[in-house]
């Protein structure tokens, strides 16, 4: 059965959702034009005044914003609130240079509590519900934003963060957990373990997981449903936005509701920065439409997807978008070809012979690219004989040269001799000079 949490929102005509953002929008772009410097000035660039903006259709006028506008505002410059009113900071963890800080009043905090509980409520979460959460806790929004949403909803939360794999097994089977909130790639780690561990998946309590924070395939979630008896939900968010709850999988898993009352989403060409119609791929980029400490206007996210206007069999209006393919700045160009890690996840997961644990290995061999691709075997495959396991090289070498248009070499590794993650996966090791 479809829940919703706020179903007046969440269900509101189309007519009715553009009459809410076109207010909540003029009043966005009066704010931080009055109240942060970067965006009068980015304002005054344009030649655009407040007044300018009439309808949803002037967004387009607009200037966008990067994540580098973001580290050269570094600490506090695009806060649209004096500093005494953030009552919570998060930062991401860059690598280079300064972190990107993000604040939050305490209406902001409220909205995205309500936001997640929208969430849990969306893949049929409710207060009868034991929340095991193992995203981690601190600065980044993943662990603390799942955590005061599951609060919000009224459900039990089990704050165990990431890593100390066997006591998450311990506290899933003694504490009941029904929904397992953690990265994909997490979540598979710990299906592998649980298995090892002798547990029988018919003493868990598991029926829901909810997982984000990385690109993952459909296959990857029939894995996943699979090996934990779960129903799996993709979540999207990010720090620069929100944080996990900007969009959400409906028990429909097809794509992820935009929650539009809040956001404003678009599709771009990420070269020639011009928006896309409804149904073609592109770089997603949203506007913040009530988020008063930090507010964004056209933030490049750089994650790779598409927007869907339809109407969901289960009844909500707002519009959904694609699961993320990539970024554009994770994407790998491999003698001209695009190539996203999680298209080469979705061609390995098809084959029954292979786990979903892999790694990519770029390198440029006499000013050629060559890519490896490392994929673990099942523990069946892994006592079969060498002619066998040539002929599951070569069919892996032949449908991923079918799909993507490359060649690769195909490395059958032995089944847990890959690292594994307590967060974002690391898939690829590109060791070219460019």
């Amino acid at each position: 059965m479809t829940s919703y949490w706020d179903a007046h929102h969440e269900t509101m005509s189309r007519d009715q959702l553009a009459e809410i953002q076109t207010k909540r929008l003029k009043t966005l772009v009066e704010r931080v034009y009055t109240s942060v410097p970067f965006y009068r000035q980015a304002f005054q660039e344009k030649g655009i005044t407040p007044g300018d903006i009439k309808s949803l259709e002037d967004l387009k006028s607009l200037p966008f914003t990067t994540k580098k506008d973001l580290r050269d505002t570094y600490p506090f410059g695009l806060f649209a609130v004096p500093r005494s009113e953030i009552v919570r900071m998060h930062a991401s963890s860059g690598t280079t240079g300064k972190p990107i800080v993000v604040g939050y009043t305490k209406k902001d905090l409220d909205t995205w509590s309500d936001l997640v509980a929208r969430c849990f409520s969306m893949a049929g979460g409710t207060k009868e519900d034991v929340v095991q959460n193992a995203y981690g806790y601190g600065l980044f929004t993943g662990g603390l934003g799942i955590h005061y949403g599951a609060e919000r909803l009224g459900a039990t939360i089990v704050p165990i963060s990431g890593g100390n794999t066997a006591r998450q097994i311990m506290l899933m089977q003694d504490f009941q957990t029904s929904i397992l909130t953690c990265t994909p790639s997490y979540a598979l780690y710990l299906a592998d373990e649980i298995h090892a561990a002798g547990v029988d998946l018919g003493t868990l309590h598991l029926k829901v997981g909810i997982f984000g924070a990385e690109p993952w395939s459909n296959n990857m979630r029939r894995q996943l449903e699979e090996k934990l008896g779960i129903r799996a939900h993709d979540i999207y968010g990010l720090s620069e936005v929100l944080g996990p709850g900007v969009a959400m999988e409906c028990p429909c898993q097809n794509g992820l509701h935009v929650f539009e009352d809040h956001f404003i989403p678009e599709i771009i060409d990420p070269v020639t920065e011009q928006p896309l119609p409804y149904g073609e791929k592109g770089e997603l980029v949203f506007t913040t439409l009530t988020k008063e400490g930090f507010p964004v206007i056209r933030y490049r996210t750089k994650d790779i997807s598409t927007l869907y206007p339809e109407v969901c069999e289960c009844g909500r209006t707002h519009l959904r978008m694609e699961r993320i393919t990539g970024r554009t700045d994770d994407m790998l160009i491999i003698r001209g070809v695009n190539v996203f890690p999680s298209q080469i996840e979705s061609v390995l997961l098809e084959f029954g012979e292979t786990e979903p644990h892999y790694l990519l290995v770029v390198d440029r061999k006499a000013s050629l690219d060559d890519l490896e691709i490392q994929v673990e075997l099942s523990a069946n495959m892994f006592s079969d004989k060498i002619a066998g396991l040539e002929v599951l090289e070569r069919r892996l070498r032949e449908r991923i040269l079918s799909v993507l248009g490359i060649s690769a070499k195909i490395k059958l590794v032995e089944p847990k001799s890959l690292p594994r993650s307590e967060g974002k996966a690391k898939r690829v090791i590109d060791r070219r000079e460019l």
